[in-house]
């Protein structure tokens, strides 16, 4: 799904903390209440290396695509961010919080007498915090209102059309607001162009409220990306990096070149992808020291893929212990609510997030059933068998089969 946004915290209710911010500012004497030796790394990894992304030949059913956040708004000073600043640093020194209910209902009073003292500003925030709250009916009615005069809201319809997000989901209409971003000659609309054109780039590669065109979406998504420019949508870059990974003829060097880029400008997904390029010379000279520092930096991040290709090493390593306590952790997701959860959170992809957990389950089982680091317990194995199958069945199949050839 389409996820959004948050320009910046001055014109934004994204968080429980900056929601705390904005009542102190506002009320500074509301109080607080509590609330809630080893062989070549390339060599042992050298059979997994076809599943990094492995598709069938059609391009588009490769990626299941999320969007570009909202990116932050020149527009604002940065004197907002410097108090938000000061009151995190501020908030950690405390030991209680404001009761989350409380806050929505003091911020939507305070934005609706902002409101009605014609504060335009205040018309978005709280259509921005319905949307983040969930409440996408209310989120809808409220962009509807403004957005003719606010590029924001007209993005954010986008994205809710798009997604059917408090509505019937019409691609068609989404995409006609997100081409009203890329077509306005208004400064103001100028910075959310890149996160535009990478939605539409995806509708393009979906074929989705937009003609298939796997050309247009690559442009689209080349100028998103702005020959990796920071400001720029490092998502597009990104995806541009998984992109020419998965079409036929493979480009890897542009794969490598986009990732790095992306990597460089904060991307975890590219960090992970960069890690197992390094493993086996894919588009760039076989660096296993440069491997292992890309996917256990990935995997602190909370790179569920690179955890899950980590859980293979340890495996392969014969650290059988260490494969087992951090392949448990890993299997023992909720891949209901879990997976959405840390794909918001990290801006993973929900596929590599399900491939890698279907790894750490698989290889946990194996541990299990031949009782290595662990009381063997085949029943357990057998659970955990069938649960890497669910979260990713041609991933299954392909392990197994190594497994028959006595190959894991």
């Amino acid at each position: 799904m389409l996820i959004a946004c948050t320009p910046d915290m001055m014109c934004v209710v994204r968080s429980f903390h900056f929601l705390i911010f904005f009542l102190k500012a506002h009320h500074p004497s509301l109080t607080t209440s509590k609330a809630s030796n080893k062989p070549r790394l390339g060599d042992i990894l050298q059979d997994i290396w076809p599943l990094l992304f492995k598709t069938d030949t059609h391009c588009g059913n490769r990626m299941k695509l999320t969007s570009e956040k909202l990116p932050k708004n020149p527009f604002y000073t940065s004197q907002g961010a410097a108090k938000n600043q000061k009151f995190v640093q501020w908030i950690k020194e405390k030991n209680d919080h404001y009761n989350h209910a409380n806050l929505m209902d003091k911020a939507l009073q305070i934005l609706k007498e902002r409101i009605t003292k014609g504060d335009a500003m205040a018309s978005f925030l709280r259509g921005q915090l319905y949307f983040e709250e969930g409440w996408y009916e209310e989120a809808l009615e409220q962009f509807e209102e403004i957005k003719e005069k606010d590029h924001q809201a007209t993005y954010q319809l986008g994205v809710m059309y798009y997604d059917g997000l408090g509505t019937a989901a019409n691609a068609e209409k989404g995409v006609e607001y997100m081409k009203k971003i890329i077509d306005s000659p208004c400064p103001k609309a100028r910075h959310l162009q890149f996160a535009a054109a990478y939605n539409l780039g995806r509708a393009h590669y979906e074929g989705k409220g937009a003609k298939r065109s796997y050309e247009e979406a690559e442009r689209l998504w080349l100028f998103a990306a702005d020959n990796g420019n920071p400001k720029a949508s490092v998502k597009a870059q990104s995806i541009l990096g998984l992109y020419y990974s998965t079409k036929e003829p493979k480009e890897l060097e542009k794969a490598f070149y986009w990732h790095s880029e992306a990597c460089g400008n904060g991307n975890l997904e590219s960090q992970g992808a960069l890690g197992l390029m390094y493993f086996y010379g894919q588009g760039i000279r076989q660096d296993t020291e440069a491997a292992l520092h890309c996917l256990r930096e990935a995997a602190e991040r909370g790179n569920v893929y690179a955890q899950g290709h980590l859980v293979e090493y340890y495996y392969k390593m014969k650290f059988f212990t260490k494969c087992v306590a951090f392949s448990k952790r890993i299997a023992d997701y909720d891949e209901v609510h879990d997976i959405p959860t840390i794909a918001q959170v990290t801006g993973c992809l929900p596929e590599f997030i399900s491939r890698g957990m279907a790894m750490a389950s698989f290889y946990y089982a194996r541990c299990l059933q031949l009782g290595l680091g662990i009381t063997k317990d085949e029943a357990t194995a057998q659970h955990y068998y069938s649960q890497a199958c669910r979260l990713n069945p041609t991933l299954s199949d392909e392990l197994h089969a190594l497994l028959i050839h006595q190959r894991i």
